[in-house]
């Protein structure tokens, strides 16, 4: 297993992050997995045997049975792991039981610190943008968990860049911790990130955790051309949307290619395209979680994967997004002064032009 620099923090992570979403099944989490305290025991045992060293969960996963259980799981190795959760997400009726004031923030994550049963939290996401609190009161209010030794770094999660730099300058400012990554949807089978979060990452020095980076299920190879959504699926099904597919013809192209270069690996598509993800610019981590210990156990093996940059460059190209304003107009009058955070989005438009 592969250990990767969070950003710019010393803190160090397994290229894998284990992905707690399936665990409890409680309300509408159902539809993404039922995982019980004993299979979760097994999922942990596997992950932590193959060097994976985070473990990723939210309050708001099963209404806080998701902690419950991860915490039920790591008593006795505690030490052994880094734990991620997050706040945000509504997690009762009242008027207060959401968003990121300070009031929800400290009380989110005493009540998460309650539930995972620790007295601190590694990696502490604000799960969501609340454009309705001060970016001040959210920051003062995680700085002071930061100082008071329950939270040890801080990160965010699906921000926009514009939003995502205003908390960055507003904690510069005013001497807060800063967040030292970003947790995002980002896949093969939608590369939105890569024209804003991606090259701020770079810009940055934050690391980027990834979720969903199988885009729920669409590259493992089970949806083709054709066939239909399986029996049992949530996506393309019109019951289920996120992550969306904006352009089938492309996701099954994409799904083509992916099944070419798994053939020539003997390994799976899933495993492909998350090797593909583990190359990009600022990634980290991916998020990987799974309803089975076959699908987990696929899924950790990729990071022993290595792609050609044939294979990468042929997966580019048929997954990749019509460069939008500005970025089609720098790439054609800006070329000669990119910097590095530009190359992460450009640098492949430009070296297919050579």
């Amino acid at each position: 297993m592969e250990y990767r620099q969070l950003g710019r923090s010393g803190l160090r992570i397994s290229v894998l992050t284990m992905g707690t979403m399936t665990f409890g099944g409680r309300g509408g989490f159902r539809a993404v997995g039922a995982t019980d305290l004993d299979g979760a025991r097994r999922q942990v045992d596997m992950c932590l045997d193959a060097g994976v060293n985070l473990i990723d969960t939210a309050d708001v996963y099963s209404d806080g049975l998701s902690e419950e259980i991860t915490g039920e799981v790591i008593k006795g190795r505690r030490d052994e792991l880094l734990l991620s959760t997050k706040v945000r997400m509504p997690m009762g009726k009242g008027p207060n039981d959401a968003g990121l004031s300070r009031h929800h923030i400290i009380s989110g994550c005493e009540a998460s610190l309650r539930r995972l049963g620790t007295d601190h939290i590694d990696v502490y996401h604000v799960h969501e943008w609340d454009g309705q609190t001060p970016l001040e009161e959210t920051l003062s209010a995680l700085d002071a968990l930061v100082a008071a030794g329950k939270v040890r770094y801080l990160a965010a999660s699906n921000y926009t860049g514009w939003q995502l730099m205003k908390a960055l300058s507003v904690a510069d400012i005013h001497g807060y911790q800063r967040f030292v990554s970003q947790q995002i949807y980002y896949s093969l089978e939608a590369r939105d990130a890569e024209y804003e979060l991606i090259p701020l990452s770079v810009d940055q020095g934050l690391g980027v955790l990834v979720w969903s980076p199988l885009a729920g299920g669409l590259l493992t190879g089970k949806y083709r051309r054709g066939a239909g959504a399986p029996e049992g699926s949530r996506l393309l099904s019109g019951d289920w949307n996120e992550p969306p597919v904006r352009d089938e013809d492309r996701l099954y192209d994409t799904v083509d290619v992916l099944t070419d270069v798994a053939g020539a690996h003997d390994v799976s598509p899933a495993q492909v395209a998350l090797a593909w993800l583990l190359g990009r610019p600022a990634v980290t981590s991916l998020v990987i979680g799974a309803r089975t210990e076959e699908q987990l156990a696929g899924n950790l093996a990729a990071a022993n994967l290595s792609l050609t940059a044939g294979e990468r460059t042929a997966l580019d190209v048929v997954s990749e997004l019509p460069l939008i304003y500005p970025h089609w107009h720098q790439l054609n009058t800006a070329a000669d002064r990119l910097g590095r955070a530009d190359l992460a989005l450009l640098g492949e438009y430009l070296a297919r032009r050579a």
